[in-house]
């Protein structure tokens, strides 16, 4: 059971109307919520874009639905090898979105791989002096790592190609998304897990992809951890990969001073031959063996159909136990 909260909802005491004007969170500059009326960017920044006419159809459908205006990037639909668009053609059009002063949410239409390739090309003084949303996951990390390291909060959700997936399925994706676009997203609580370090911390919330995590390790978007909750989520890996993957954060010091561990769906993994012999929470709760810090399995974010949405960047209250796992934001 997950349970979330926003206004009428379950603990109204923590949902202050935010004024209109960028806020500043624990030194995180945060862009203002949506309003009706504003703008969306709808823009592709790695794999190519599947089904395109469905995706664009549903992406304008529910944003107009919410109030909002969509505006589609220029090479959406390009096709270039494995990619949305050559590296310069995703440059331009994620430029283009960060730039616009009239743009107050740029939503990524799909993962995949690319970003790495064009995130140091990228100039970020426009986005400065209008700050927006930026929104998505899996190859979308590399840009919540670089925001986030810059001091601006961003908005772990799903993608416009996941509104081709069963709408039943992915409805609590979708309120969710919503809900944070608007200021809404109070707080999360779900079932436990018997593997759950049980604790209480706080601190910025941060991470994304395990494997974009370990892909920017010694670069400039390498994650600063200290004092951070980092958000961990994976797909199609086999387990030993996801060990060595874990191994190379620590060796680096992503858990020598966090503050705390939630694991987000550990997805279609792969099996291991011979086999690896352990669970993935004991696999990792093995890597995490020297950390005194609470550890959350099983938070529904990441690439199952129900991706709720988590506010990158952004002070939590995180509080594990055996039977539920509390996430506040403050």
């Amino acid at each position: 059971m997950v349970i979330y909260s926003c206004p009428n909802k379950t603990l109204m005491k923590h949902s202050k109307k935010q004024p209109s004007s960028i806020l500043n969170s624990s030194k995180m500059i945060r862009p203002q919520y949506l309003k009706a009326g504003d703008t969306v960017a709808i823009v592709a920044t790695a794999s190519i874009l599947k089904k395109d006419a469905e995706v664009i159809q549903k992406t304008k459908t529910l944003l107009n639905s919410w109030g909002l205006k969509v505006l589609f990037s220029d090479h959406l639909e390009t096709k270039a090898n494995h990619f949305a668009g050559t590296d310069k053609q995703r440059i331009s059009d994620l430029q283009k979105a960060l730039d616009h002063p009239n743009i107050k949410a740029i939503w990524c239409a799909r993962g995949g791989y690319g970003t790495l390739r064009i995130i140091d090309d990228l100039d970020f003084e426009g986005f400065k002096n209008h700050p927006k949303w930026v929104v998505g996951y899996s190859d979308v990390t590399v840009l919540h790592n670089a925001l986030n390291n810059m001091g601006y909060e961003s908005l772990h959700a799903m993608m416009c190609i996941n509104l081709t997936e069963d709408q039943d399925a992915i409805k609590p994706s979708v309120e969710t998304l919503k809900a944070a676009l608007f200021g809404q997203l109070k707080s999360y609580e779900i079932d436990g897990h018997s593997d759950n370090k049980v604790g209480t911390a706080s601190g910025q919330l941060v991470g994304g992809n395990l494997s974009l995590l370990t892909a920017t390790l010694g670069s400039k978007t390498s994650l600063d951890t200290n004092g951070k909750i980092i958000f961990i989520e994976e797909i199609g890996e086999h387990k030993y990969h996801i060990d060595r993957q874990l191994h190379s954060l620590k060796r680096a010091g992503y858990f020598d001073h966090c503050a705390g561990v939630l694991i987000g769906d550990m997805s279609q993994l792969k099996t291991n031959s011979p086999a690896w012999g352990h669970s993935i929470e004991t696999l990792i709760l093995n890597v995490l063996k020297d950390t005194s810090v609470p550890v959350g399995f099983g938070f529904p974010a990441g690439h199952e159909l129900e991706n709720r949405a988590l506010y990158f960047g952004r002070t939590i209250e995180l509080h594990v136990t055996k039977s539920k796992i509390r996430v506040l934001y403050l």
